[in-house]
């Protein structure tokens, strides 16, 4: 195409005006010279200096267009076919290489990974990370809008490209080609900046492009073809070509997705209507544009002498009316390859003005979105997520896994669904397009797995449907992928979601389904009651579990309000990292007072690696655990890298530090000491004396350092004295020992049934007179065959079943009340994951919790067969609805109020699907109470913390009796409801002021303990993903002790079978649980008026092995005044400096206590029942006094006693 000056010389001009410019004679009153060629008419000034002076070079622009687009693509090809052809090559050798690997699966890869530490197991993935892939990754983020500076960038590059269509509007009215000074053209010299942006934005594309030749045959790249070289050769050849820049208004498709990226266009609606706005608008400019350039240029093989002068605007208004099919004729194409376009031209300008035909056009215009197939990027994982795939479900699983507080995720999410996404999901699939791909599939399809590469992922993840009408099916549908993966691919690790307990059991007839191996299913409704159960135990538990469990980013609030504290509290989550070898022979108490002191870092458990290599973890054993090379601790922290910490301390280097933020990786070499150095500073720490002093060792032990090692990988001593841990080393090893020693030790151990490591692991079970030994009745089964529960034979539904008089002679207290709707129709809760927590054995039994069902018989007779075997449950046939339900069961003296409903899923109205629960809550909150029962007196039922004497009321914080009102208004009833849409719990609480588009966590019934929803466990499909220890930590807190060895029974009988109690069974009673300590009485009274939290964290780790967590304080506790608000909220993981007030309640982890049942065991419920406290006291575990009666009568408590046995045997 040619270009002319437009009017400057006319076509029709006389032969004399040519003649006389034969010989180039400049006229010197004029500035526009003609060239002698007929063909070649174009205005240059002698100012300018430009080359073959009135001769065209338009073939000059488009050349460098051509070159560069079609050099570019010869070159990709050229790579390809190389690459091709090298792969054909070594084709062979590479099936060679996959051969020796089928038939050497092992690849020594155990024994490899034994050898390796933890840091070089961290070290390994980064070293894959080649430099060109970090920085495509770089180039990625850049171009993106998943980060701000992306966005930027993004935004930038869509305004420049304005600015250049801009620019071509204004040189529209200018000739197509003309001389033109760069350094005197203002319009060309901002048009060449813009396009030297475009062109290094055009390189950050094309690093970050997954496919080169994809991407060079796209529109943008196109674009850039002919619009950014062509102003290069202008500023060479001093002449400007207005040429393809029309093709700029291409880049307004885009507008929809700017206005994605940023987040103002959400909905389906509105990213629809700018879509066929943006289209509409980019493709009649564009079009204009053309019949511009051909109209005044004309056809070349006319010799470009049929052109016309139509200015741009004049072709914008030419193609509405084509395209309106007006045709006023007033303004026409007249060179051929015009009116060639616009024949074109109509058929598309009829149909964008019809209502349907641009979606076909679309669809015909663009190739199958999503049905490629994964290109794996080397040095970079991938996991394939399939399953329940909604704009919802993927939100939230974006929103946590992608959390700027983990460490770099270097794992791209590959989405696989047989539906195609809707609009709002499809943005938000761009949104985060540089680490999310979609594509459309079915993962029963071995074909739609071989196109995501699930064989090459890292793990595949299932969502579940929450609120699916039939959870057994969604479950079946869900193991039904399952079974389609692992048979594709058996290695591959799998986490799913699971609705229904009993479900869990098919999972365990795949064969290639093992947990040991990372699978895991995450069972929603057996973590949704386990949650509830702990917050009967100490109310608030739930919440402060599903936080930490859960990415928060830290919200600051300047005010001193209640927000405040829980938000700094909700920034803290679960993190895992390996402890320092500083750390080595040093007790678990002593490292988790130097963590949260020195290191400002909260440890919980560890992970303990048995000589089989079997783990297991620990929640705060105490003081008989001593840390090993290696030893994997489990952190609260707000944020990763704070817990590198624990990972780099080096008590060299970083002892004097007192800014935690200065621990960083030192120089020093750590030296590995010897597991009998290590054991030997240990007990000279414990001992408190110095190692030449302690008179902890025996001189026989030095020289059985390898048998040593053996014994005792782990450092496992005793928590009595210093020198039980090396005696007992010497006692398992009696070859070593003098004759006078063996003498001396006697035959203790020489029973088969006594092993030394039970005894100093365990020595409270095993000594004559402790209660274990009582309980050691080989006929009769108190525990289920595990020994992680209480248990008792199986009894019919009917002995357990209360009339409402029956049930308020019975003056329950200090009760759970559940409060359960539900039919014949209604899918099945598994109200078992609510009763295990609350019978786990590390309960005495005096220290079980009634539980009374308030629900349809007809319901819970379906239920009944998993719960036949645990005692001190009973069922008031009713509905909560009923207030004389409710009165009958003395939900006024209940420890907590649970209400839980089977029937939300049958109700399509998110808003009403609660209802029910809403109304039970709303009604327990608005009863009044009076006080018939007067003022209690009851010994407070908590724990003692084990060497305290009960006998001794000094060392009791309660001294005495516990005088309260009781409840007299429902508002006070401790109460948690389940709710399964997240924005109802907006009409629970009738005096909060939260807005119903809060976020449920930022709400005040999440934040006080009272609402739970099912949706905050969302977060622990990334969670396992990134660390599968935390699962297994959850389900030991919130399970009461459930195991995989449990499940298996559970899969086999659907029951819990009772076994005899033998030492081995009673040690697994040994373990933590949670409890609420309160700070109004006994030995931190000091402590709770205005003292600090790091000195009773403190306190209480060094005096009773006790770790502190978290505070459950009064909402108004901040005020100055005093107010008659009772709500609580939770508080995790407060500072050191963090002051406390003396109603606060501590959550805390404490120890198993062997003695508190010496003297409780043989009494019966109608004792506490008769001694109940307030709610204060009866809720929260405080240290008891000594045991003491308050009956009014003997006769009185002959007659509780024989009507409780009635109810609960």
């Amino acid at each position: 195409m040619l270009a002319e000056a437009d009017g400057t010389v006319p076509h029709g001009s006389d032969s004399s005006m040519r003649t006389s410019n034969i010989n180039n004679n400049i006229n010197p009153d004029s500035s526009i010279v003609i060239s002698k060629m007929e063909d070649v008419v174009i205005p240059f000034s002698s100012e300018v200096p430009c080359d073959n002076n009135g001769q065209r070079m338009w073939w000059a622009f488009l050349a460098s267009s051509m070159v560069t687009f079609f050099g570019g693509l010869f070159i990709i090809l050229l790579w390809r076919t190389l690459k091709y052809l090298w792969t054909v090559c070594c084709h062979c050798n590479i099936k060679n290489k996959e051969a020796q690997k089928v038939n050497n699966p092992a690849n020594n890869q155990p024994a490899d990974r034994a050898l390796k530490g933890p840091d070089e197991k961290e070290e390994a993935p980064a070293s894959e990370v080649g430099w060109m892939t970090s920085v495509k990754d770089w180039a990625g983020v850049m171009i993106s809008a998943q980060t701000l500076t992306g966005r930027v960038l993004v935004v930038l590059v869509f305004a420049l490209s304005i600015g250049a269509l801009g620019i071509y509007f204004i040189d529209s009215s200018d000739p197509i080609e003309s001389c033109q000074n760069f350094y005197k053209d203002f319009t060309l010299q901002i048009d060449m900046a813009f396009n030297v942006f475009f062109l290094l934005y055009f390189g950050l594309r094309f690093i970050a492009a997954n496919d080169k030749l994809w991407f060079w045959l796209e529109v943008n790249s196109v674009v850039d073809f002919f619009t950014v070289p062509p102003v290069f050769v202008s500023v060479y050849l001093n002449r400007s070509w207005l040429g393809l820049r029309f093709l700029r208004a291409l880049r307004l498709i885009q507008f929809s997705e700017i206005l994605q990226f940023l987040n103002i266009l959400k909905t389906s609606n509105s990213i629809k209507l700018v879509n066929l706005c943006s289209i509409f608008i980019s493709t009649w400019l564009t079009a204009a544009g053309f019949i511009h350039l051909v109209e005044n240029s004309g056809d070349p093989w006319e010799n470009f002498q049929n052109s016309q002068s139509l200015s741009y605007w004049e072709c914008v208004y030419l193609l509405m009316v084509t395209m309106s099919t007006v045709g006023y004729g007033d303004v026409y194409a007249k060179t051929t390859l015009g009116r060639l376009f616009m024949v074109f031209f109509i058929l598309g300008g009829l149909a964008m003005f019809a209502s349907y035909v641009p979606e076909i056009i679309e669809l015909i215009g663009n190739r199958k979105k999503y049905g490629g197939s994964y290109s794996a990027v080397n040095g970079r994982k991938h996991i394939v997520v399939c399953g329940h795939i909604t704009l919802e479900s993927v939100s939230n699983f974006l929103k946590d896994f992608l959390h700027k507080d983990r460490d770099d995720v270097n794992v791209e999410i590959v989405f696989l669904h047989n539906i195609s996404p809707n609009l709002e999901l499809e943005a938000l699939f761009k949104r985060h397009f540089t680490q999310v791909e979609f594509y459309q599939g079915s993962v029963l399809n071995p074909h739609d797995l071989a196109r995501v590469k699930i064989e090459s992922a890292d793990a595949c993840l299932i969502l579940a449907n929450k609120y699916c009408a039939d959870p057994d099916a969604e479950d079946a549908s869900n193991i039904m992928r399952v079974i389609s993966i692992k048979n594709y691919h058996p290695k591959i690790r799998i986490i799913t979601q699971m609705l229904q307990y009993h479900n869990k059991a098919h999972l365990l007839n795949i064969p290639s389904w093992n947990w040991k191996e990372g699978d895991d299913a995450i069972c929603l409704a057996e973590l949704k009651a386990g949650f509830i159960a702990q917050s009967c135990l100490a109310q608030g538990l739930s919440t402060m579990l599903a936080n930490l469990f859960s990415m928060r980013s830290f919200i600051e609030i300047e005010e001193d309000t209640w927000q405040k504290y829980y938000l700094e509290g909700v920034a803290n989550e679960m993190y895992t990292e390996y402890l320092s070898s500083a750390f080595v022979g040093l007790s678990f108490p002593t490292v988790c007072e130097l963590c949260y002191v020195k290191l400002k870092l909260l440890l919980i458990a560890i992970e303990y690696k048995s000589e089989q290599r079997e783990s297991s973890i620990l929640i705060n054993p105490g003081n008989h655990v001593k840390m090993q090379e290696g030893t994997l601790g489990f952190f609260i922290a707000s944020d990763a890298k704070e817990v590198k910490r624990a990972f780099f301390y080096c008590k060299a280097c970083h002892d004097d530090i007192t800014d935690p933020k200065r621990i960083k990786k030192c120089g020093c070499k750590r030296p590995k000491m010897s597991v009998y150095k290590r054991m030997k500073l240990a007990c000279c720490f414990d001992c408190g004396r110095s190692e030449q002093d302690c008179s902890c060792m025996s001189g026989s032990v030095h020289s059985n350092m390898d048998t040593l090692q053996r014994a005792y990988p782990l450092s496992s001593v005793s928590v009595h004295d210093c020198a039980t841990t090396l005696r007992a080393f010497e006692d398992e090893h009696p070859s070593t020992l003098s004759p006078k020693k063996k003498q001396r030790n006697g035959g203790m151990r020489n029973s088969p049934n006594c092993s030394p490591k039970m005894m100093s692991r365990h020595d409270p079970l095993l000594i004559p007179g402790n209660e274990q030994i009582e309980n050691m009745d080989m006929n009769v089964k108190r525990y289920d065959s595990t020994g992680m529960f209480h248990w008792c034979p199986s009894k019919d539904i009917e002995k357990v079943i209360l009339t409402r008089s029956e049930a308020s002679m019975t003056v329950l207290s200090g009760h759970v009340v559940v409060c359960i709707f539900g039919d014949v129709t209604s899918a099945l809760v598994g109200l078992r994951n609510l009763v295990m927590p609350l019978r786990a054995s590390n309960f005495h039994y005096h220290e079980l919790k009634p539980i009374v069902f308030v629900g349809s018989l007809d319901y819970l007779r379906r239920e009944w067969e998993t719960l036949h075997n645990f005692p001190k449950v009973s069922i008031l046939p009713g509905t909560p609805l009923s207030r004389a339900d409710l009165r009958a069961v003395n939900i006024n003296l209940c420890d907590m109020c649970v209400i839980l409903s089977a029937n939300q899923n049958n109700i399509e109205d998110a808003s009403l699907q609660d209802k029910e629960c809403i109304l039970a809550s709303l009604n327990i909150k608005s009863m009044q109470f009076d006080d018939s029962i007067g003022v209690l007196q009851a010994n407070s039922q908590g724990f003692t913390p084990p060497g305290m004497d009960r006998s001794s009321p000094d060392s009791s914080p309660v001294h005495g009796f516990v005088r309260q009102a009781s409840v007299t208004t429902g508002s006070n009833i401790p109460i948690i409801t389940e709710l399964v849409n997240d924005s109802n719990v907006q009409f629970l609480d009738q005096d909060d002021d939260d807005d119903p588009d809060t976020e449920l966590y930022l709400t005040q019934p999440f934040a006080c303990g009272t609402a739970f929803a099912v949706s905050v466990l969302d977060s622990l499909m990334s969670a396992t993903y990134f660390n599968d220890n935390i699962l297994t930590l959850i389900r030991t807190l919130v399970t009461g002790g459930a195991t995989p060895e449990l499940e298996a029974l559970l899969a086999e009988e659907n029951a819990l079978r009772g076994g005899y109690s033998t030492p081995q069974t009673l040690a697994n009673r040994d373990r933590c649980r949670v409890a609420q300590l309160a700070l109004y009485d006994g030995p931190f009274a000091d402590l709770g008026d205005g003292g600090c939290y790091g000195d009773l964290f403190c306190k209480a780790l060094k005096t009773y092995n006790m770790l502190c967590f978290g505070i459950y304080r009064l909402r108004d506790a901040h005020l100055s005044t005093p107010s008659q608000c009772t709500k609580r909220y939770v508080i995790t993981n407060p500072p050191y400096e963090f002051e406390l007030v003396p109603t606060d309640l501590i959550f805390c982890l404490m120890q198993f206590d062997h003695n508190a049942g010496q003297s409780r065991t043989s009494l019966s419920h109608s004792s506490h029942s008769s001694h109940s406290s307030s709610k204060k006291s009866s809720s929260v575990h405080s240290i008891p006094p000594s045991n003491r009666q308050n009956r009014s009568s003997k006769t009185r408590e002959a007659r509780d006693k024989q009507k409780k046995e009635m109810v609960y045997r």
